[in-house]
This record gives structure tokens, sequence and C-alpha cells, in this order.
């Protein structure tokens, strides 16, 4: 007998109905509770979709970078980063959007959908420099839904906890994991060695 659930029905029926505090928090548009949460948020992540799959990108800056120009449209500066740009080439085909802010000591976060276009509006993006420097592009965020998710995840994960903070030293170095994926063409460790000075001037 499979135990692999493949109709909803059966999914609702294990699981049962959602309470009505998680349904009553879903709102199409940027609360001032809600809107306290981005403003207090450093960190981000955006999950888009295109044809080539899926892509989830961490995006971090000062604390509420994520503008809040009104209450259905969010502004996310796309900063130095390593020039792939996943998450854009999926916007282009696919404007669909998700962002999970997390604010450091808090244990809930906060989940937003919409969609978003890539704009290079020269003052638009001037609007969002940081020490002379503009991003090369914005996210402008057409907001559909903004609720909380409760602390239940990061309090299992401990994730403030200083107890359960990794030494990264226990971890394998980028730089050692170019140099074994390139057959040493890239990496080791003098990457390493210039990575946090090569980072520090470039962050912007």
């Amino acid at each position: 007998m499979s135990t692999t659930i493949t109709r909803i029905e059966d999914l609702e029926a294990l699981y049962g109905p959602p309470a009505e505090t998680s349904l009553v928090k879903e709102v199409d548009r940027v609360t001032p509770h809600y809107r306290a949460f981005i403003e207090a948020s450093p960190f981000v992540v955006l999950a888009t979709a295109g044809p080539e799959g899926l892509d989830c990108s961490p995006r971090g800056d000062a604390r509420g970078f994520v503008r809040v120009h009104d209450d259905r449209t969010l502004m996310l500066p796309d900063r130095h980063g390593n020039n792939r740009i996943d998450s854009l080439r999926n916007l282009l085909r696919d404007p669909r959007a998700a962002l999970l802010f997390v604010v450091p000591g808090s244990g809930n976060t906060l989940r937003v959908n919409g969609r978003a276009q890539v704009s290079a509006d020269p003052d638009l993006l001037a609007s969002f420099a940081v020490e002379g420097k503009a991003p090369r592009t914005v996210l402008v965020m057409a907001v559909e839904a903004v609720y909380f998710q409760c602390a239940r995840a990061i309090i299992r994960s401990g994730l403030w906890d200083p107890k359960n903070h990794v030494d990264p030293a226990a971890l394998p170095s980028v730089g050692r994991i170019l140099a074994a994926l390139s057959d040493d063409r890239v990496g080791g460790d003098d990457y390493d060695r210039v990575w946090p000075e090569r980072a520090k001037a470039s962050l912007w």
C-alpha cells in the first residue's frame, strides 16, 4: 500500500482544518504592525520561479533596507553580488515572488507574496545609494498577501541561542569547496585569505 499522498482531500484529512488565527493573520496589504517587522529586518530571503527552476536567494543590508513605498508596494535594492542574477532572470519570465523577513532575536518571521518588476530607473536607484554606490536594479513588488509565520521553527532550531552557533572553522571553506569542484582552477587558500577584504570593499 502506497504511503505517498497524492490527493488534497487526503492531505487535509491528515492535518485537519487550520485554526482561525492561521487564517485571519493574512491580509493583502502591509498593515502598520507588519510594517514594523519589515523595517526591523536586516535580512530577507527572496524566492522566485522560472523556466529553469526555482531560486531562493538571501538578501541583507542595514535594518529596514526593504522600503515600504506604500501599503501595497515594496522596493528591494539589488546590491553587489555574484552576477548570476538567477532571481532577476526568473522575474523577467515569471513575476511571482515571495519574501521571508527575519528579525534577529525575534521568533516570528514575516512572509510577503506578490509580483515583482525589475527597475533600472536612475532616480529610484539613486535613492537607494549607500556610501555613494547605487544598486544596479531595484525590485518593485506589488503586494498580494502578507502574514506572520509563528515562532515554532525558530524555537525548535534554537537559531538565536549562542550555544548552537557553529565555529566556521568546523566547516569547509569557500576556497576549498571551489578548488575541489574546479580541479584547483579557482579557489583554494589564496581565495580564502583575500576574501574578507575583497568582500568588505564590494559590499555595495
